[in-house]
């Protein structure tokens, strides 16, 4: 506390910081001498995470324990508007003489996190893909091996271990040309590389048909009604004998519910959003049509309301 001329009491009173907020109170009549003032001493504290350095300096960007120097290596950039003179003057042959180790992890790393940006993916799913490729990249088996297909993989897997699954369609959108077939057979490389390496089968959480649908739902537009109706549809699906995959279940859940409201969605808008043929959307409803009065809430649908749905 200090002393400081309060205009209210007429007098010199003590006042009172209050650091979180910026201002200065009058400790006898609660005036605010100042507000948002600027704390111009220095922050003593340390921001170093899970480690013993109580260094409180908070300078350079985040250490990555994946790479060999923790990522905290320093690259010369190229100047604006250099071309060829660059790599003759003695900075960029500095530059290139020093060999770094992770040149080849710093570049996937970026790859992924360009796939994961696309795609809406949250930083722990962007660290996972990266510690699965981490760890098959020293096995050094992937030589040879589509680098794509690779990076694309270890996203899903990443996604599917976070219980975030996309489908391999999606990833296949942002996977710079590897096709569904290469980024599945990469899949089940990684899984099997991963598996002898730990000696022990590799988790990768189980798909459900309403990890999906909130995302198909959006992307068609569907009203909060319908949305929450084909939740509680796919979820009394999963007590069905119903031998279809997730994403198909769910794409003909979005069709039987979308048939019972004003809003109907074409077959072929459905196909686009979830990625599913229409031919197998149509199997998928076939199968699910005859449980449509335990799948639909009534809450949503009467019975007699089923009667709308078309004949599969």
């Amino acid at each position: 506390m200090s002393d400081t001329f309060c205009p209210d009491c007429k007098k010199h009173t003590e006042v009172a910081f209050d650091h979180s907020a910026g201002d200065t109170v009058c400790t006898e009549c609660g005036l605010v001498l100042e507000a948002h003032s600027v704390d111009e001493t220095s922050e003593w504290r340390t921001f170093a995470n899970e480690s013993n350095d109580n260094d409180p300096v908070r300078v350079g960007g985040p250490s990555n324990p994946l790479l060999t120097d923790g990522g905290l290596s320093t690259v010369i950039a190229k100047p604006n508007g250099a071309h060829g003179d660059f790599l003759s003057s003695s900075l960029g042959r500095w530059q290139n003489r020093g060999s770094n180790p992770d040149r080849s992890l710093i570049l996937a790393f970026r790859t992924i996190a360009n796939m994961a940006d696309r795609l809406g993916l949250v930083a722990t799913i962007k660290d996972r893909a990266n510690e699965i490729y981490k760890k098959v990249e020293d096995l050094k088996s992937i030589r040879g091996r589509n680098q794509d297909a690779i990076l694309a993989a270890c996203l899903y897997i990443a996604c599917r271990q976070e219980d975030r699954p996309r489908t391999v369609k999606e990833i296949c959108s942002v996977a710079n040309g590897a096709t569904k077939k290469e980024i599945g057979r990469a899949k089940e490389f990684i899984v099997k590389q991963l598996e002898v390496e730990m000696g022990q089968s590799m988790e990768m959480g189980t798909i459900h048909a309403g990890d999906f649908l909130r995302r198909f739902c959006s992307t068609l537009g569907m009203n909060n009604t319908a949305v929450k109706a084909a939740q509680e549809a796919v979820q009394r699906s999963e007590e069905l004998d119903i031998r279809r995959s997730p994403i198909s279940i769910a794409a003909a859940v979005i069709y039987m519910i979308t048939q019972l409201s004003e809003d109907k969605k074409p077959l072929k808008d459905i196909s686009l959003a979830t990625g599913v043929a229409e031919g197998t959307i149509r199997n998928s409803y076939k199968d699910l049509h005859p449980y449509a009065a335990r799948l639909i809430p009534n809450s949503y649908a009467k019975e007699e309301d089923l009667k709308n749905l078309c004949t599969p």
